[in-house]
């Protein structure tokens, strides 16, 4: 990126608040944020969450700014070789494309040195014209070392010394970027997860006060297993942030000799929740004598229906664009018109998956999607652990089709090989189950599949689906879920209303067993699920527009966002 193409619009603290609709009250800090299917800064379900929390700020007119990283060359771009090997790639972006680079310029100090930090503007426009600025912050400038340019190049890339100091630029260079555009009375900062808990040290910094500081932070936890909290080791953080670090809170930030970004945020927040009602009670678990409350999740309603659905909608629910809670109307949406939708997204999907991959899929025949982050926990091999079994159950219900999608962290092994067992199984059943893995999983290729399957699968091992927000996007497009009853998914299942439930009701907070899922999987899908894709279509619609009616009314950002005002930022 050429400094040359700095634009002069927003020289001056005028400028920037009359474009800005004046000055925000709320600053919502996220490391990814998935806000255009054209901009990837975003991995999954974190950005794209943080995105579609900024995009009803926008349809509310709450007053939000958004800060994250620019992330130039994005998490990465997935290949995948015919043995089920994935391969990363940087991705090719061009930033100004779609982002305006703004003169406004700051600094941190990593390792007694100083690391110059530029901004990018994206406007987020609501519904109804109100725009929430997100800035999306930059170290790639000439001033800089060779190694402090690339700390906004790779979201969660390097080692452990090049997450901290990409923390250290989304936290206390957030805090001075947002200071140095001109917005000095930001009432709350919003951390969506810890990744952007050093905004607390910048904050105590200034204000020398603890419970100033408090006054003024909120934090989302989204994490509900330790290793998934950012920990760095005192040998090199102390070094890294100097004097940022004040030594009378280490006692409360430090766990096993690590600086704990959760205790962190957890220490200077006066607000802290889980993203669902579960995981509220994971995480006071986890953080003994904290107060932490529940928020669950949602996800954009305009954003994640399908063009056929939003069609439907506009006819017979106007107003649900503003309020998504008018889709509650959808119980009197006739079945055939729903049935027609459903089929147009999933003709488009179908083509999709058959021109790029030469599937051979078929319009009428029963599609299961499984998209999501590859990880162990989320168990994607599942579905497909006893192949012998899954062929008998297509051969005696019907046509069974399988479309896989989804990233593996580059250092999750464990994924990694998830995706290398899906394409052996593929090989090994042939065409009696029809099985296609999408590469490259991002938000476009997300709204496809989450509209054109008829049955969407989460298999996460319990406890440890936070929320998941993939269902609810199914949901708004008249899918029902297949799931374990974890995240989300315990507050929306009604069991054959809104979906089916895989494993037993009453865990006990037990982790799951993969052979009972296992077998539940498969008896509900043999017994069940399928015979009424194919023998009981009048009910299996019915089921589809409770899907609307009952949870995507109220898994959406709207609710959710509303939420989040009156609970903690008493706007």
């Amino acid at each position: 990126m050429e400094e040359s193409s700095i634009e002069e619009t927003g020289r001056n603290e005028g400028k920037i608040e009359a474009e800005f609709n004046g000055k925000p009250k709320v600053a919502y800090f996220s490391m990814e944020i998935g806000i255009d299917e054209h901009v990837p800064t975003y991995s999954g379900g974190l950005g794209v969450l943080a995105g579609d929390t900024i995009k009803s700020c926008a349809d509310l007119n709450i007053p939000v700014v958004g800060v994250t990283l620019l992330s130039e060359n994005g998490y990465f771009y997935q290949k995948i070789d015919e043995e089920g090997n994935q391969i990363e790639l940087p991705i090719d972006f061009c930033v100004s494309d779609f982002l305006k680079l703004l003169p406004t310029k700051t600094s941190v100090m990593i390792e007694d040195r100083e690391v110059k930090i530029r901004v990018w503007y994206y406007p987020v426009k609501g519904i109804n014209g109100y725009i929430v600025p997100v800035f999306f912050l930059d170290s790639n400038l000439n001033e800089n070392s060779e190694w402090d340019r690339t700390l906004t190049k790779h979201l969660y890339g390097g080692d452990k010394r090049y997450r901290l100091a990409q923390e250290i630029i989304l936290g206390i260079g957030g805090v001075r970027m947002l200071e140095a555009l001109g917005y000095k009375t930001i009432d709350k900062y919003h951390m969506n997860e810890g990744h952007s808990a050093f905004l607390t040290l910048e904050l105590y910094n200034q204000l020398r006060d603890v419970e100033k500081v408090r006054e003024k932070c909120v934090f989302t936890t989204h994490t509900p297993v330790a290793s998934g909290h950012d920990q760095f080791e005192l040998s090199y953080a102390k070094p890294m942030l100097g004097d940022m670090l004040p030594s009378m809170i280490l006692d409360e930030v430090i766990f096993e000799n690590k600086l704990n970004m959760t205790k962190l945020a957890l220490f200077f927040s006066h607000y802290v929740n889980g993203v669902a009602k579960k995981h509220r009670e994971i995480s006071r678990l986890m953080f003994p004598g904290y107060s932490i409350d529940s928020i669950t999740n949602g996800v954009h309603s305009l954003t994640w229906v399908s063009d056929p659905f939003k069609r439907l909608f506009d006819k017979h629910m106007p107003g649900w664009r503003s309020d998504p809670y008018i889709l509650r109307s959808a119980f009197s949406i006739p079945k055939n018109e729903i049935w027609d939708a459903h089929m147009e997204a999933k003709r488009r999907l179908i083509d999709f998956v058959n021109s790029r991959y030469n599937a051979g899929m078929k319009y009428d025949h029963f599609t299961i999607g499984f998209a999501r982050r590859q990880t162990a926990y989320k168990r994607p091999d599942l579905l497909i652990s006893d192949p012998d079994r899954l062929m008998q159950i297509a051969e005696k219900t019907g046509p069974i089709q399988i479309i896989y999608a989804g990233k593996a962290h580059p250092n999750d092994e464990s994924g990694k090989n998830a995706i290398k067992k899906i394409f052996e199984v593929m090989k090994t059943i042939g065409g009696r189950v029809k099985m296609t893995y999408i590469q490259n999983y991002d938000m476009t290729i997300g709204k496809m599949v989450t509209a054109g399957v008829d049955l969407w699968l989460n298999t996460p091992r319990r406890p440890r689906e936070a929320s998941g927000t993939s269902g609810m996007k199914a949901a708004h497009n008249g899918v029902p879920q297949f799931s374990t009853l974890d995240g989300w998914w315990l507050e929306g299942c009604i069991e054959n209303i809104t979906g089916w439930a895989i494993g037993p009701e009453k865990t006990e907070d037990a982790e799951s067993d993969d052979e009972v899922d296992r077998n539940d999987l498969y008896n509900k899908l043999e017994s069940w699920i399928i015979p009424k894709f194919y023998k009981d279509r009048d009910n299996w619609i019915r089921t589809m527009r409770s899907c609307i009616a009952i949870n995507a009314s109220f898994f959406n950002t709207n609710r959710m966002v509303q939420q989040y005002v009156v609970n903690a930022y008493f706007l």
